[in-house]
């Protein structure tokens, strides 16, 4: 482990009522990194970001957020401590304007939530031009970025991103990555789980392959990109 490492999971048992997902799972994220998380369907990657977020507790093992047990932990005292979480699905309320979706996003912050929204206005231009308009007539990628957005609205040093492409478009994912990237210039590390890996691994630091619960490989993006048996067995080539 990093002595940068913000974020840990060691040696870490979870699931879903008596069915075991992760399997002994150890990784960890650092300051200001971006590391993808691939593997065949089944793998355990979505498990380790609700593990993280509280949505499910180890049954063996820690989650530890700048060293403190995290595990279990609520998931609202969990955002509270700096660590947002941008689902795959049902990401973004349809029903209320994009403004209020940021607003909805900053709910626990005690101040500050006009500057913030207004950097985030700033930073992502496409929210700012149609921010009056209801979430649900935006496309699938103007959606993933507004999802980004809320979970930043209370500046975490850490999101969690669950397969930010997923059903897009080639040229609208290129897009999303591209976003991924600007979250990331704003000093937040991302932990993301994406099934395109190269595309994914692409914009990555490093790089963790999951199977069966557990980690198989672990290595810089660019070495994962040019390992053949990661290649053979995980990249389709």
């Amino acid at each position: 482990m990093s002595d940068d490492a913000i974020l840990e999971l060691s040696h870490v048992d979870s699931g879903y009522g008596e069915v075991q997902v992760l399997d002994d799972l150890t990784l960890h994220l650092e300051r200001n990194e971006i590391v993808c998380l691939i593997g065949p369907n089944g793998a355990g990657k979505s498990t380790v970001l609700k593990t993280v977020f509280g949505m499910l507790t180890p049954w063996e093992g820690s989650v530890t957020y700048h060293g403190d047990d995290i595990g279990g932990m609520a998931p609202e005292d969990i955002v509270r401590e700096g660590i947002g979480y941008v689902p795959q699905t049902d990401n973004v309320f349809g029903s209320l304007t994009i403004d209020e979706n940021l607003r909805m996003g900053g709910v626990a912050r005690s101040e500050g939530l006009e500057e913030v929204m207004d950097t985030l206005y700033e930073r992502f231009p496409l929210l700012d031009e149609t921010r009056s308009a209801k979430a649900r007539t935006l496309s699938g990628g103007q959606r993933q970025v507004l999802a980004f957005a809320r979970a930043l609205v209370m500046e975490p040093d850490v999101l969690l991103i669950d397969e930010p492409s997923a059903g897009l478009a080639p040229n609208t994912a290129d897009d999303v990555f591209g976003h991924v990237q600007a979250v990331n210039d704003l000093d937040t590390a991302i932990l993301m789980v994406e099934q395109n890996a190269t595309k994914g691994l692409g914009i990555s630091d490093r790089g963790y392959v999951l199977d069966q619960g557990t980690v198989r490989f672990e290595d810089t993006a660019e070495d994962l990109l040019d390992n053949d048996d990661v290649s053979k067995l995980y990249l389709g080539g």
